[in-house]
C-alpha cells in the first residue's frame, strides 16, 4: 500500500511551470498512485513488530527529586519467531538509551536482545523534504480564475536541498519556486512520528510475551510543599502536604503507578546503578494515601492509586494532612559573636530582626507522623472568618 503524504507550503509563485502528465521517479518505476483510505491507514500502523500503548498492561513512574525518573512499562506483544524488528513506541523523548533494560517476563531464557536503536528523528516537513532529495514530488498550485479555484499538479524533481530546494521541471532548473502544498507518494522509512525504540531480537520461544522495558528519562521532577492554618490562640494548626509534579519528558504516563524518592543521588557518568534501578522499580504501595519507606540513604514515597501525567503539565497531589496540630509559637534572634567586638560602637545596641516561628512534633497524633520531604511551608493564621 502507498500512502500519500501532503506538506502545506507558503503562497505559489506565479512563474512555476505546469507540465501535464505524470512521472515517475527514477527509482520508483510505478506511476502515482491514489490516497489510501484513513481506516486502511490506522490498520496498517498496527503492523507486527510495533508495540504502542495499546499494547501496554501496566506502567510505573519513579520520581527523583534531581530532574529524573525512572520509567517501568510493561507490554503485552505478539512476536514472531527467530530474529525480526520490534518497535517499541510511545517513549519519553527524554529516555536515556544507555539505561534502557528490556526483557521477557513470560520466557526470559527464549527471548535475547541483539541490537538496540533509539530514533528520534521525527517527522517535520523539512526533514521529509530532505528526504526526498533525488526523488520526485507533486506540486500543488491554487489557482483562482473567474471566481472558481482550482489545483494546479506540477511534476518535480528534487536535485538538492540545502539552504532553499532546487527543482528540476521538464529540461529546466528552477529554484526560489514555492508552492500551496507538496504531495509525496510515501513516508520516509527513516523518519518516526514520535520516539521509538528499536530492539533486534531473537525469539525461540512462544509468540506471545508479556515484555518489560525500563528507562531513566529527564525533565521529570518532584517538589513538596506545605500549608499551616495556625487558630488565632496560636495552639494548634491544621497541616497540608502537597506533591507537586512536573513532566516535560515529551509524553503522557497514562494511569500510572507514581513513586518519588527523597535524597541525593549518587550520579556516576549520568546513570543509575541497576541494582538500584531494580530496588525501587520492585517497591509495593500501601494502603495511606500516599506512604512512606525507607531504603538505604533514601525515602520513598508511593501513591496508592494510579494517575495520569499529562506531558507538560504541573499535577499537585496530595501528600498528608494533619488536624489540630499542637504548635508553639517562638520568637527567635540569631546573635553574632562580633555584636558583642563592635570597635566602631562599643557597647551600642545593634538591633536585630526577630524571627517568628511556629514548632510542631511530626507525630502520629494529628494525622502526621511520616517523614517530611524538604519543601516551602507557608502559613497562614485564623483571624475571625478570615485567613492571613
Amino acid at each position: 500500500m502507498t500512502t500519500r503524504l501532503w506538506l502545506m507550503a507558503p503562497a505559489l509563485m506565479a512563474t512555476a511551470l505546469v507540465h501535464p502528465g505524470t512521472t515517475s521517479g527514477p527509482d520508483s518505476g510505478r506511476p502515482a498512485e491514489s490516497p489510501a483510505p484513513a481506516a486502511a491507514v490506522a490498520q496498517a500502523s498496527q503492523t507486527p513488530g510495533t508495540s504502542t500503548l495499546d499494547d501496554q498492561t501496566e506502567l510505573a513512574v519513579t520520581v527523583y527529586n534531581s530532574d529524573l525518573a525512572l520509567v517501568r512499562d510493561v507490554r503485552n506483544v505478539q512476536l514472531p519467531r527467530g530474529t525480526f524488528d520490534l518497535k517499541f513506541m510511545d517513549i519519553a523523548a527524554t529516555v536515556n538509551p544507555a539505561t534502557v533494560h528490556f526483557r521477557s517476563l513470560t520466557e526470559p531464557g527464549r527471548l535475547g536482545v541483539l541490537e538496540q536503536n533509539y530514533e528520534y528523528d521525527l517527522l517535520e516537513p523539512d526533514k521529509i523534504l530532505r528526504k526526498y532529495v533525488g526523488r520526485d514530488v507533486t506540486l500543488v498550485q491554487s489557482r483562482t480564475e473567474n471566481g472558481t479555484t482550482r489545483d494546479v499538479e506540477v511534476k518535480a524533481h528534487l536535485l538538492s536541498y540545502n539552504n532553499a530546494p532546487v527543482w528540476q521541471i521538464g529540461n529546466e532548473i528552477i529554484t526560489g519556486l514555492r508552492a500551496d502544498s507538496i504531495r509525496f507518494p510515501e513516508l520516509p522509512g527513516n523518519l518516526y512520528s514520535r520516539p521509538t525504540l528499536i530492539w533486534s531480537l531473537a525469539n525461540e520461544g512462544a509468540t506471545r510475551h508479556r515484555v518489560e522495558a525500563s528507562y531513566l528519562a529527564g525533565k521529570l521532577s518532584w517538589n513538596a510543599d506545605y500549608v499551616l492554618t495556625v487558630s488565632r490562640d496560636d495552639a494548634k494548626a491544621d497541616l497540608d502536604g502537597w506533591v507537586t509534579v512536573t513532566n516535560g519528558s515529551g509524553t503522557t504516563f497514562r494511569d500510572a503507578k507514581l513513586q518519588l524518592v527523597a535524597g541525593d543521588l549518587n550520579r556516576v557518568r549520568q546513570v543509575f546503578g541497576k541494582m538500584e534501578m531494580d530496588a525501587v522499580a520492585n517497591r509495593a504501595a500501601a494502603a495511606p494515601a500516599m506512604s512512606q519507606e525507607s531504603f538505604s540513604d533514601y525515602h520513598l514515597y508511593t501513591l496508592d492509586r494510579k494517575t495520569t501525567i499529562n506531558n507538560a503539565e504541573t499535577k499537585q497531589v496530595s501528600m498528608l494532612g494533619g488536624t489540630d496540630v499542637p504548635v508553639k509559637k517562638r520568637y527567635v534572634v540569631d546573635g553574632q559573636a562580633f555584636y558583642y567586638r563592635n570597635a566602631q560602637r562599643p557597647g551600642a545596641p545593634i538591633k536585630d530582626t526577630v524571627q517568628v516561628l511556629y514548632q510542631f512534633k511530626n507525630e502520629t497524633r494529628g494525622g502526621l507522623g511520616m517523614p517530611m520531604p524538604s519543601g516551602t511551608v507557608r502559613v497562614y493564621q485564623e483571624i475571625g472568618r478570615a485567613h492571613v
